[in-house]
This record gives C-alpha cells, sequence and structure tokens, in this order.
C-alpha cells in the first residue's frame, strides 16, 4: 500500500506531462502483446502445418498437399500454396520460386504490422519526459525569481526535483518499449527464416523428385 502511494504521489507530483506519456505507454503495451500473442500463435502454425506438409511432400501427393495448403490460414501454408499451384502448371524450379516468393513477400507485412511503432512511440515518451522537464524548470526558475532570498535555494531544490519526474517517468515508459521493440523483431526474424527455410526445402524435394530416373519395365519371362 505504501509503495503505492509513493506512486501515485510521483505521477501527480509529475504535472501534465505525466499523462501524455502515460497514454503512449499504454498504447505501446498493447501493441507489445497483441504482436507477441500474433507471432507466437503465427509460429505455432507455421510448425504444425510444415509437420503435415512433409510427409504429403516427400511422398509427391500435390494434390492433398494443395488441398491443405490453400484451406490453412498460417503463412507457411499461404506460401506453400503459391508453389503447388504454380507445380501444376509447370516443373520449372525457377518459376516455383518466383511464385513462392511471391508469397513470402505478401506474409512478411504481416507479421512486422505495428512493430515499427513501438521505437517511435519509446522516442515519443522520452522527448515527453524532457519536455516536461524543460517547462518544469522555467516555471521554477520564474517562481524562484520572485520568491523570498532566503527561501530560494530551498524552492529552487524543490522545484527541479518534481521537474525531473518527467524525464525518469519517460525513461520508464521507454526502456519497456524498446525491449519489447527488439524481442519482437528477433521473432519476427525467426519466423521468416524458417519460411524461407521451408521454402527451399519445399524446392529441393521437388528437384530431386524431378531428378529422378523413370522406373525401368520388368523383363518378361522367355
Amino acid at each position: 500500500m505504501e509503495f503505492f502511494n509513493v506512486v501515485v504521489k510521483f505521477f501527480q507530483e509529475g504535472g501534465a506531462f505525466m499523462y501524455p506519456i502515460l497514454f503512449v505507454f499504454a498504447i505501446g503495451a498493447a501493441i507489445s502483446v497483441e504482436r507477441y500473442l500474433y507471432l507466437t500463435l503465427a509460429k505455432q502454425k507455421n510448425r504444425s502445418m510444415w509437420n503435415k506438409l512433409t510427409p504429403l511432400v516427400k511422398a509427391n501427393n500435390y494434390q492433398q498437399a494443395m488441398a491443405i495448403s490453400s484451406r490453412s490460414t498460417s503463412e507457411v501454408g499461404k506460401i506453400m500454396a503459391y508453389g503447388l499451384s504454380r507445380l501444376q502448371m509447370t516443373n520449372k524450379r525457377d518459376d516455383i520460386e518466383i511464385a513462392m516468393e511471391e508469397g513470402l513477400m505478401e506474409c512478411i507485412p504481416r507479421l512486422e504490422k505495428r512493430t515499427h511503432y513501438l521505437a517511435t512511440y519509446a522516442n515519443i515518451a522520452t522527448l515527453l519526459g524532457l519536455l516536461g522537464t524543460i517547462i518544469g524548470l522555467i516555471q521554477a526558475f520564474t517562481a524562484v525569481a520572485n520568491a523570498n532570498p532566503a527561501d530560494k535555494a530551498d524552492l529552487l531544490s524543490a522545484s527541479i526535483s518534481v521537474a525531473m519526474n518527467t524525464t525518469a517517468f519517460g525513461l520508464m515508459a521507454a526502456i519497456p518499449l524498446l525491449l519489447m521493440f527488439t524481442v519482437l523483431q528477433t521473432k519476427t526474424t525467426e519466423i521468416v527464416d524458417s519460411m524461407e527455410m521451408a521454402t527451399v526445402k519445399f524446392l529441393n524435394s521437388i528437384t530431386e523428385y524431378a531428378k529422378k530416373p523413370a522406373a525401368k519395365p520388368a523383363a518378361r519371362a522367355e
């Protein structure tokens, strides 16, 4: 309870700029939670879909793989659907690769969506804190100029302490947002790398199948 009272007092003494900093932090926190859950779910969906498609691709059962991937909401499923759709028209690796790259380019923006805002919000929170401190210092020096000379030192030190609250709060909001920005970027990179690896494995599987010699007919008994 005492800690809560200290926090409330710290917030109230910071002045009006504490509210926009809190608002920016709340938006950033909401984006962080939403993106983290989205990327975690996307990673699980991609792994599950790849485990379903791998046996079908190895068995050259492309029709069933196409049926499963076309109904999938995962990024890997959509990319595989692009490749399998092009495979029905051509066996050229380059053409299939181009089609899958198109699917990859379509999926990446959804994974990176809103993440870059976190770095911007962190900078805004820091700048708002500095701006609040500067304005607080201006008000403090203005008040001290008209104060009793004997009380100027104590009044100035108290006013500066209050003015620094906004800088401290701005940094308290910015640091977690920057950490979450790094975490989300790392998770996004891991997912994109896994999708690129799945694309290469799929293309290699098709290439190996195309290079397999046709089975020789059995010799007839004399």
